[in-house]
């Protein structure tokens, strides 16, 4: 019998910005991830000051002029989860949902994989985020250090939830 209800265990969301001048890698592991079998519904909630970036600049400069981490302390998303069956191996999943970033909800859909394994669920996606399309600004000053599209990745493991 499997469980309907898995929770994150550990987290990694990230990005990685490319230009000609310089590239943005940035890090976070403290994402909490929900996951219903039963229904395919998932959620995550993603703290924007937890990012962490090669270099302290970068950081302050996206949680104070670009994200604006006090005002938006947090990136969502929910949404649901289908072609997942929960069967030990590893799945092709599509996920479909509202993402919540600075304040701008947009309707998105990725496909990324899900694996079953010793009674836990691993999650692998990844998807484009275009800074416009959530009105993050980004100076002219520094306009060609800055793609106008990130990728984000997800690697979540889930374990099953219990109360």
């Amino acid at each position: 019998m499997w469980a309907q209800r898995f929770i994150s265990e550990r987290s990694q969301v990230s990005f990685y910005s490319e230009t000609p001048l310089e590239n943005i890698d940035a890090r976070n592991s403290e994402t909490t991830s929900l996951f219903d079998v039963a229904n395919g519904q998932i959620v995550f909630s993603v703290p924007i000051q937890s990012f962490v970036f090669a270099k302290s600049l970068m950081q302050q400069h996206f949680n104070e002029n670009y994200l604006e981490s006090e005002k938006y302390p947090k990136a969502t998303f929910k949404g649901t989860v289908s072609g997942f069956s929960p069967k030990e191996g590893s799945q092709k999943v599509t996920a479909s949902g509202d993402l919540l970033i600075h304040g701008v909800s947009r309707r998105i859909t990725t496909d990324g994989v899900m694996e079953m394994s010793d009674g836990k669920i691993h999650l692998i996606a990844s998807f484009p985020v275009r800074l416009e399309d959530y009105q993050i600004k980004v100076p002219k000053v520094v306009f060609y250090k800055i793609a106008q599209e990130v990728m984000v990745k997800m690697d979540i493991l889930y374990k099953p939830y219990e109360k």
